[in-house]
């Protein structure tokens, strides 16, 4: 489910307002889209990573050591952006300030990272992270959906995914305790789960520091039989951070606080 009402109409308004010109959320530019293109050249630039768990990694380098020495359960991942400013302000403002708008955009970025189109072709099905009833109640529409859909279409699969229940904040915890937090967290639904079988799959999720989620996540397509799993998420964490999990109540951390431009950080580590 992507929204909790009303979903045609949150549709029209969506689509109504992608076509209308506004201020470039970042540098404030007018006429704009939400991002304009030069933020997007400047902010977005593809980077090398890890095919394993899409870290930065040096030219030349395939897999990070840490993959190298325990590579994790999914078979590959694949990330669009540095989990940094802008765009942690701008993930901010999509889950926690009820702003959907952002879905498109960040779709749009989504869909032009390399091998996130031919790794969505070559799927059979696309599995947004799914939120609790809870969670989903709360917030209203799920992130991970709404940026699924532009770019999988009718491979989305909402429905054969489903989350128990909600888990304690992750924010801050070291990933062995997101870890505990997370088993048995994630489930799938039993008329469903069988399809699974041999499939090829995508598990797309906004936001990757520890990679807990994803990997409870993939334990449960495992289990069902899933031949290979590719995780795409929209923005990773620096190494040094997912290191040592220090996310926490940092600014711009992933629990909804606003991260300052990296004109500030400077004027203000002077």
């Amino acid at each position: 489910m992507l929204f909790t009402g009303l979903p045609g109409l949150s549709r029209r308004l969506r689509a109504w307002a992608a076509g209308v010109p506004s201020q470039c959320a970042v540098c404030h530019a007018w006429p704009a889209q939400r991002v304009c293109a030069a933020c997007v050249a400047r902010f977005a630039a593809p980077a090398i990573r890890c095919q394993r768990c899409a870290l930065r990694v040096p030219s030349g380098v395939l897999v990070c050591g840490a993959c190298l020495h325990d590579p994790p359960v999914f078979d590959a991942c694949l990330a669009a952006l540095d989990y940094a400013y802008p765009w942690a302000d701008a993930l901010a403002d999509f889950k926690f300030r009820a702003d959907p708008g952002w879905a498109g955009t960040l779709s749009t970025l989504l869909r032009a990272t390399p091998g996130v189109a031919s790794a969505i072709a070559a799927a059979d099905r696309v599995l947004p992270v799914p939120l609790s009833a809870q969670r989903l109640r709360e917030r209203g529409f799920n992130q991970s959906a709404l940026l699924a859909q532009p770019l999988a279409g009718a491979k989305t699969d909402v429905r054969t995914l489903l989350r128990r229940h909600a888990t304690e904040a992750q924010s801050g915890l070291p990933r062995a305790q997101r870890l505990r937090n997370l088993r048995g967290a994630f489930a799938l639904a039993p008329p469903l789960a069988a399809a699974l079988r041999g499939q090829r799959l995508v598990l797309l999720d906004d936001v990757m520091t520890t990679s807990a989620t994803v990997h409870a996540a993939t334990l449960a397509l495992r289990e069902a039989g899933a031949a290979h799993v590719t995780v795409v998420v929209l923005a990773r964490t620096a190494a040094s951070t997912a290191a040592s999990q220090r996310v926490g109540n940092a600014p711009g951390s992933p629990d909804g606080k606003r991260s300052r431009s990296p004109c500030v950080a400077a004027r203000n580590s002077a």
